[in-house]
């Protein structure tokens, strides 16, 4: 039953926040060599800018203490020390404690190689000099947004869009030796993708009461591996088409967040036409507008205010200002770390035997990754994971480091009932490794071969979450 006066609530978010926005394009001729199969090394030109976007917000009452994301248009981060020396940077630079500042790769594989490692290879006389400039130019916008907190308001709301698809095949090989599992579209597997597209609209609030757009966040699950080893150009992939049209629309920028998209990809992948991925990031950028048409206005939520009586009785919805209840000024932030197993990991000399037979240049790519996995993050019989979560008025944020199927989004998703979840995938370090499901590891898929992480993590880290969120809405989840 609803009575006159009943509200269709908008989840909300009422307090402080400031955005700036910076540009991480490399200098061409970087290292940016993402693929086995690439017959060059550098970068020869850029496709579209490489940008980052700081979002910071902040309780009303505790202005001096805000949390900051940062979507950053970046491939992943290949050493732990790298990862570290950024951050670190950051923070002594920002003056944030390290649970309120996650730094989220959109992993695109068109961007530079961040790897300190690999600077005596070609194109790698550039790395360490824009490793440099990455961590300060994150640092300043850093400091710039948490400068800039003024009054605003977040919203939230959800579209769907289907770029994104299963992206665990069995390649029958017709040699007699059973299926091949690969990494590309799957049309007949019974675990579709996720489509969810999950929005947020920032608007800063004038001393009349007046909005107007700050930003827009979205978080949406899906590899941009649309350009792979025939593009030898700078490129965000399909982000910077979708950040265009959004842009466009809205005037204001756009963070992007890469969600748990460890299995998902777009079915048309592994190009070199950049006009491809500009259509890709289109089809995401027009499910964004979607979710932002379907927001009443800014501060307002649904009330039903009467019936009218016509041919029927006809209940009559309006916008009306928003209770601004305690809750919705809330802040509140935790990181704490899940223990993962190891599976047994063969040597680097067992593996170059396995690989023998491939490529050289792609056998040599997969060694050199499996190299980097190992420093400073597998330092014994089990990994302290690190998870991140915030509340943020009405809606909850889990981040972590791994690349985790979308398992996990669906899960923390389901267990909070109402939250609306911003899942992020690639944030922060150490663990910059997959978190496959049961499944892929049975099939012996890339993934599962590919982590050092034992099967069962995956579960364990959806545990840990949902009881980080428990532990954040208390008595309110609904089940």
């Amino acid at each position: 039953m609803v009575t006159i006066g009943a509200r269709h609530a908008v989840p909300a978010f009422h307090g402080l926040a400031g955005v700036v926005v910076g540009d991480v394009t490399p200098p061409v001729g970087i290292r940016a060599r993402n693929w086995g199969p690439a017959t060059w090394d550098a970068a020869t030109g850029v496709h579209r800018p490489m940008v980052l976007t700081a979002v910071a917000l902040a309780d009303e009452d505790a202005p001096r203490d805000p949390v900051v994301m940062v979507g950053v248009d970046a491939t992943w981060w290949r050493r732990v020390d790298d990862e570290r020396r950024c951050r670190d940077h950051v923070l002594q630079a920002s003056g944030l404690s390290p649970e309120r500042l996650l730094i989220s790769l959109s992993h695109t594989h068109a961007g530079p190689v961040i790897c300190s490692a690999d600077r005596d290879l070609p194109g790698g006389e550039h790395l360490d000099v824009y490793l440099g400039e990455l961590a300060r130019t994150i640092a300043d916008a850093v400091r710039r947004a948490i400068a800039a907190l003024a009054p605003a308001v977040l919203e939230w709301a959800h579209s769907r869009c289907d770029l994104a698809s299963n992206r665990e095949l069995l390649l029958e090989d017709g040699c007699g030796a059973g299926p091949r599992p690969v990494v590309g579209y799957n049309p007949v597997t019974d675990d579709p993708a996720d489509d969810t597209v999950l929005v947020g609209r920032l608007s800063g609030l004038a001393s009349d009461g007046t909005a107007s757009p700050l930003a827009t966040i979205v978080n949406y699950a899906c590899h941009p591996t649309t350009l792979a080893w025939q593009n030898s150009l700078i490129s965000p992939d399909w982000v910077a088409g979708m950040r265009e049209l959004v842009e466009e629309s809205t005037g204001a920028p756009l963070a992007f967040v890469q969600g748990a998209s460890g299995e998902l990809a777009p079915r048309q992948q592994y190009v070199g036409d950049t006009a491809v991925a500009e259509q890709h990031g289109r089809q995401v950028g027009h499910a964004v507008l979607s979710a932002l048409e379907s927001l009443p206005p800014v501060g307002t939520d649904l009330e039903l205010t009467g019936v009218v009586e016509s041919g029927a009785p006809l209940a009559i919805w309006e916008p009306r200002s928003r209770t601004e209840a305690s809750s919705l000024r809330t802040v509140q932030v935790l990181n704490e770390a899940v223990e993962l197993d190891l599976q047994p990991l063969p040597g680097l000399d067992e593996l170059a035997e396995q690989w023998a037979d491939i490529d050289p240049r792609s056998r040599e790519e997969r060694l050199q990754r499996a190299r980097n996995l190992r420093d400073d993050y597998v330092l014994g019989p089990t990994v302290q994971h690190p998870v991140w979560a915030w509340r943020i008025g009405t809606a909850l944020l889990i981040a972590h480091p791994g690349e985790a199927y979308s398992r996990l989004q669906r899960t923390v998703r389901h267990h909070v009932g109402d939250f609306p979840v911003l899942v992020a995938n690639l944030t922060n370090g150490p663990g910059f490794v997959y978190l496959p499901t049961q499944q892929a590891y049975e099939v012996n898929a890339y993934q599962a071969w590919q982590t050092p992480l034992a099967p069962g993590s995956l579960e364990r880290l959806e545990a840990h979450a949902s009881t980080l969120l428990d532990r954040l809405i208390g008595t309110e989840v609904t089940r």
